[in-house]
């Protein structure tokens, strides 16, 4: 039976039981929507097993850790392709060993660690471009200032990651660190202009489908 009523000139007609069918449609909508979360793996990257280093090639050593960032790495899918990945990392938590050295990169000179207090990588998309071999094009910001950068992935073992769901990566990434305004040194200290970033998580599926991935 369809029932009509009159609202602000306008006549609105709908049939008996219609609220009844908009639940039902609202409850398959819900459901459709965790199949499709069922269908997507996902991942965990483990902190204690990943680590995220830089190098400089300078006069004397000049290379260290960060001791605090976080990172996710989801698909929407089982398509390599559709991954997003996530880095953020503490500027402060810098550590070479060296109290001096990690002074001076936490200064103005360097990482602007006390105004700029978060190094961040995005990437939307991961190309696959061998059968253990992944490119990351996406977003490097330091010190408030973005660019593109692509980090390199490779997985050291394939066949054991697609049996296990775990797996661990060895990714790098190299930039200009004058192309982010630290373009001063340290006293004494020659250093060049290429930095090293070793990225390397330890990811594992812990839940939904293996990722496809060429062979």
């Amino acid at each position: 039976m369809e029932t009509c009523r009159q609202q602000n000139s306008r006549v609105f007609c709908f049939q008996e039981g219609s609220h009844a069918i908009r639940s039902l449609c609202f409850i398959a909508c819900i459901a459709l929507s965790a199949v499709s979360r069922a269908q997507a793996p996902v991942f965990q990257i483990t902190p204690e097993q990943s680590k995220f280093d830089f190098s400089v090639k300078a006069s004397v050593a000049l290379e260290g850790k960060f001791e605090k960032w976080d990172a996710s790495l989801t698909f929407p899918s089982t398509d390599v392709s559709t991954g997003v990945m996530d880095i953020k990392i503490w500027a402060d938590s810098v550590s070479t060993g060296s109290g001096m050295k990690d002074g001076k990169l936490k200064s103005k000179d360097f990482f602007n660690a006390k105004d700029d207090p978060y190094i961040t990588f995005h990437a939307d998309k991961i190309v696959q471009t061998g059968p253990g071999t992944f490119d990351l094009p996406g977003t490097f910001t330091i010190r408030g200032v973005s660019k593109p950068e692509t980090l390199t992935f490779t997985l050291s073992d394939m066949a054991a990651a697609r049996a296990a769901g775990e797996g661990e990566i060895k990714g790098k990434m190299a930039f200009d660190r004058k192309d982010y305004g630290m373009n001063k040194g340290i006293p004494f200290v020659t250093i060049a202009g290429r930095v090293e970033v070793i990225v390397n998580p330890k990811a594992k599926r812990v839940s939904g489908p293996p990722l496809v991935l060429k062979q």
